[in-house]
């Protein structure tokens, strides 16, 4: 079951998300919505990201992967040309370089994918109506706690708070 409530401004809404924090809710069982983007404090709604450590990771594979397949290519087929190394880096730099940056596009591609949500299957959420200049803020909670969230709600200010049923 949902619970949604609209508040004037983001103190309100930061008020509510830390209150409902306090009470043993995460990052996870609540939604902001509005019409324009809202920039909280910090440590009041934080979703850590590992994108970065994602997108060093996936470029430092490929940039392996692309080091061992060059050498193991140049070691498979040897062909000596004038004394120089089989397997020289100076000759093949710009290959590693251009597929390091394309594992770090790569990964960066789908690892935003996957932190907005649009790879993982969930439920359907109902996305509650925002009117103009208010937050909307949607609360994931059990049947059994929705009159704690509800005065919740109500005492950091919010109002119209209404049940939104889950669709299947």
């Amino acid at each position: 079951m949902f619970l949604a409530g609209d508040f004037p401004n983001k103190e309100a809404a930061s008020r509510a998300i830390l209150n409902l924090k306090s009470e043993g809710f995460n990052a996870a069982e609540l939604a902001v919505f509005s019409d324009e983007p809202i920039e909280f404090p910090r440590d009041v709604l934080d979703r850590p990201s590992g994108m970065s450590f994602a997108v060093v990771t996936g470029a430092i594979t490929l940039c392996l992967l692309t080091i061992g397949f060059v050498y193991f290519t140049q070691h498979n087929y040897p062909i000596v040309t004038g004394g120089m190394p089989i397997f020289s880096f100076w000759a093949t730099g710009v290959v590693f370089f251009e597929l390091t940056m394309l594992g770090a596009i790569v990964t960066t591609f789908f690892w935003f994918l996957r932190e907005s949500g649009l790879l993982r299957r969930r439920r359907a959420e109902p996305a509650p109506e925002v009117e103009p200049g208010m937050i909307s803020l949607r609360v994931d909670c059990p049947a059994n706690r929705t009159d704690a969230v509800r005065s919740s709600l109500l005492s950091a200010g919010g109002g119209n708070i209404r049940t939104l049923e889950q669709r299947r």
